[in-house]
């Protein structure tokens, strides 16, 4: 007993270094009906936020932790609820957002919110009055790969040995009225890193975690944008289309500033519809490498179209308040947040979402306009709003999606620029 001593105390020691510091990492925002009595039994089993920030970030403690375990009190609070733990990137507008909620209001999950900004969050959550008794809210910048890996980092303390039931990668950045790229501190065109790239090395970092859970999934939200046998995304210019890429071919050998993958010349508008298009390879391709192995479920997704989206805020003030009018009235294809946001969470909670290798849509595959419906009450066929849960369907990549060369070439460039580490298959 007295040998073992000493390292109970390191132990303890490291365990209230973490405790105090850990709002460096973690940020809880206070419950509308947040009483004195509620606060001390939170904190019972959660850290919570404070305004101090030059104490020691939990991301340091790993030097301090080393050889000994992270304190397993930080992975307390959401498994003593018995709920399902579900990270999404990207929740303080639009289609994450709407996710939160729906899943906030089944009240079987435990979300964490991966965002950029954890205070303009907190705000987001104490205005909407959302429930934050079963959220937490931390720190993830997509335009730095430090970030995603500090965020895992934090993440694993916070939940400590459960695992992590599933992982929606939702955020985007669209910007089709840039004239000219723009790059994130890693030197990649945003649009790339933030849609693609660094959800990829998210993926990557966390699928171990993942496959610990009794029903593993992996979302990552698609567009038909990005597949071109739909209306949206082979009617309207431009197409998505990969090319040899020549672009990320150039950044791993040391080329700077490539502006987009097949490396031609920017344009913003395609960018995006480029990374959604490798949104829904990089699922196909970890259905095909580690469904087997892991048994996780990898789908992807397009809720329909949600046309007041912060998505298209860099459009011009006649698209954004024209647009939802079309899509509503003329092709059929709008979608309102809310519906959008529980399609998205259906995907996480839904026996039938469990097939993997899979792009899910509702009311039709978007490609073609839709017609209204007299019986139904709503238009049908374009994959807009309207059906419920019922008009769940997996629906057809484009080709390209399915391309398996010009995949297995993506996933290989992107796990060369990301450094990203998968699992070995036997």
């Amino acid at each position: 007993g007295a040998e073992r001593q000493p390292s109970m105390w390191k132990r303890v020691f490291v365990s209230a270094v973490a405790l105090a510091s850990a709002c460096d990492a973690f940020s809880f925002a206070p419950s509308s009906s947040f009483t004195t009595s509620a606060a001390t039994r939170r904190a019972s089993v959660l850290p919570q936020a404070r305004k101090a920030a030059p104490a020691l970030g939990l991301r340091s403690l790993k030097a301090i932790a080393t050889p000994f375990e992270l304190p397993p009190v930080l992975g307390l609070g959401f498994k003593s609820l018995n709920k399902r733990l579900v990270v999404i990137t990207g929740t303080t507008s639009g289609l994450g957002l709407s996710t939160l909620k729906a899943l906030i209001r089944r009240g079987d999950s435990f979300v964490v919110c991966a965002v950029r900004d954890p205070q303009k969050m907190k705000d987001i959550l104490q205005d909407e009055g959302i429930d934050t008794s079963a959220l937490a809210v931390l720190k993830l910048d997509l335009g730095s790969f430090k970030s995603v890996k500090d965020f895992v980092f934090n993440l694993k303390a916070f939940k400590s040995n459960f695992p992590l039931d599933a992982l929606i990668c939702n955020a985007a950045t669209y910007q089709p009225a840039t004239p000219v790229p723009r790059y994130t501190v890693d030197g990649i065109e945003e649009s790339l890193q933030i849609n693609h790239l660094s959800h990829f090395l998210l993926c990557s970092l966390l699928i171990d975690d993942v496959k610990k859970s009794k029903d593993p999934r992996m979302i990552v939200v698609g567009s038909i944008t990005g597949n071109t046998n739909t209306v949206g995304g082979g009617a309207v210019w431009p197409k998505a289309s990969l090319g040899d890429f020549e672009g990320m071919s150039q950044m791993i050998s040391g080329g700077q500033q490539i502006p987009m993958i097949d490396g031609k010349d920017f344009n913003g508008a395609k960018a995006y519809k480029d990374s959604k298009l490798c949104n829904m390879q990089t699922i196909l391709q970890l259905h095909e490498r580690y469904h087997k192995s892991t048994g996780i479920t990898f789908s992807t997704m397009y809720p329909g179209c949600i046309a007041e989206s912060q998505l298209f805020r860099e459009k011009r003030v006649w698209f954004r308040k024209f647009f939802p009018i079309f899509m509503k009235y003329v092709t059929g294809g709008y979608v309102s947040e809310p519906e959008a946001g529980e399609r998205l969470a259906q995907c996480v909670w839904d026996e039938r979402c469990k097939e993997s290798g899979k792009y899910w849509s509702w009311n039709g595959g978007a490609k073609s306009v839709g017609t209204y419906s007299g019986a139904k009450g709503y238009v049908t066929g374009a994959g807009g709003g309207g059906g419920g849960t019922e008009s769940l369907f997996s629906n057809d990549p484009s080709a390209e999606v399915q391309n398996a060369v010009k995949a297995t070439k993506m996933f290989e460039l992107s796990t060369e620029l990301t450094g990203a580490k998968w699992p070995t298959t036997a």
